[in-house]
């Protein structure tokens, strides 16, 4: 603790965003960064927690408290050790983390003002890339044993990382063109530029991992092909399977699944192109948002950079409670309050208890959705809540709807002892710290399986 006084007399300070008014106009990462000392006094801010909640809240268990102290001392590169013994990719979650340690972090109890560990993070792992401390880290003998990943998100990723180092000779098999899952074909470019993903695959190919694009390993071929040619199979394919809503209307043109918009325009800003009859575009649009979650907002962002006229979010649950505190998960829990987006910033008409009952359209493509406000009652007999209606159904006018409902969890059949399933083909749709945290423990599981 480098500065025991520091988190008295220094406030949290946010790199922030760029201004809306230049953000909307391109797909550039919107969030700033601090100046280098601003950055060290923001670190100073951290208290060295006796009981470190930020350990506690961190799938990964990252050491905030050991790499925030070296960080405000100037010492980079030992920051970086420190947040590397943890976390494979910091560059990823330094951006696009909802940071759980942050929530948890003891200034956040009693002034609301956590350390910046998700920022710190970031600029630590940018200062590791630029200054020359990362280096392929080649392991130090090869075991003889060979492991397949299937599905190269974040998860995936984890695994082949933590199996490569173990001494595994390991290939990642993907369906997609390029490695990423979610990061690469989910979350817009304004929030995570891919370049900072291919940085990445480059040294970990460097390292002795192998990577195998287009190919879709189902599970047939996992337990026919894949479990014989290798001594282990880690299954890592995310949940592809997006929540449809199957109301009249469905079949209209117009109406899709966020991640068919999401990965489209970041497929196009990769180079790829659609012909117009392919193309998903909010282009002079009135556009509907169905689901209030994060994937949800990318569509709000992602609508804004293609020019639409408006965009309406519609979310079936309540609105979430206002402010820091959430009374029903207190500190150090997650509070599941109204969070507000830079994309939600950039203009966006939010709505809740909202339940959509039909798409309308007009020479089969969409021009609005019949939409009806409800109130959940309580259960007499427990459990969930009763939906209601309240009062009339209108229709909000849309040429665009988007479908931003969740995913669902993927069944899997039984498989051979030496196949392991993880992140969140295993768990569910979940966060990206939490795939790769179980990325990490499934490799050990492996470890451990074949060398019994």
């Amino acid at each position: 603790m480098g500065n025991p006084k520091a988190f008295l007399e220094i406030g949290r300070q946010e790199a922030g965003y760029r201004p809306v008014h230049d953000r909307i106009h391109d797909f550039g990462e919107v969030e700033q960064t601090l100046s280098t000392r601003e950055r060290k006094l923001q670190a100073s801010r951290c208290m060295d927690c006796g009981v470190p909640f930020c350990h506690w809240a961190c799938p990964l268990g990252n050491k905030a408290p050991e790499w925030n102290d070296a960080l405000y001392r100037g010492d980079w590169e030992l920051a970086y050790r420190r947040l590397a013994s943890t976390n494979p990719f910091p560059e990823f979650t330094g951006r696009i983390c909802p940071a759980l340690c942050e929530k948890a972090c003891v200034l956040n109890r009693f002034n609301h003002e956590p350390t910046t560990n998700r920022e710190d993070e970031c600029a630590i792992i940018e200062a590791a890339f630029r200054e020359g401390y990362i280096q392929p880290r080649m392991p130090a003998r090869r075991c003889g044993k060979r492991v397949a990943v299937v599905g190269a998100g974040p998860a995936g990723l984890a695994a082949a990382d933590a199996l490569n180092q173990m001494g595994y000779t390991v290939t990642v098999y993907e369906k997609n063109e390029a490695a990423g899952g979610l990061l690469r074909y989910g979350i817009p470019n304004f929030k995570l530029n891919k370049a900072i993903i291919d940085r990445r695959l480059r040294l970990l190919e460097a390292e002795g991992i192998t990577f195998r694009y287009g190919e879709d390993v189902g599970c047939a071929a996992i337990i026919s092909q894949l479990t014989g040619q290798a001594d282990a199979v880690v299954i890592a394919t995310g949940t592809p399977t997006a929540r449809n809503l199957n109301i009249p209307g469905r079949e209209l043109k117009g109406v899709h699944f966020a991640l068919e918009l999401l990965s489209q325009q970041n497929r196009v800003l990769a180079g790829m192109e659609f012909t117009k009859d392919q193309r998903i575009t909010a282009k002079g649009k009135d556009v509907l948002v169905i689901g209030g979650g994060d994937t949800g907002s990318d569509c709000i962002g992602t609508a804004h950079r293609q020019g639409c006229r408006s965009v309406t979010q519609i979310e079936i649950m309540p609105r979430p409670v206002e402010g820091h505190d959430d009374p029903q998960n207190p500190w150090p829990n997650w509070p599941r309050t109204l969070k507000t987006t830079s994309s939600h910033e950039e203009g966006c008409t939010r709505r809740w208890n909202v339940n959509t009952l039909e798409f309308l359209g007009k020479d089969g493509r969409l021009t609005g959705v019949k939409v009806q406000e409800i109130e959940w009652r309580p259960n007499p007999e427990g459990g969930r809540p009763i939906m209601a209606e309240k009062g009339k159904p209108e229709i909000i006018k849309a040429e665009l709807c988007l479908l931003a409902m969740g995913f669902l969890k993927p069944e899997h059949p039984e498989y051979p002892e030496n196949v392991f399933v993880c992140g969140d083909s295993a768990n569910g749709a979940s966060l990206v710290v939490r795939a790769m945290a179980s990325g990490i423990e499934t490799a050990k599981k492996v470890n451990e399986y074949l060398t019994r």
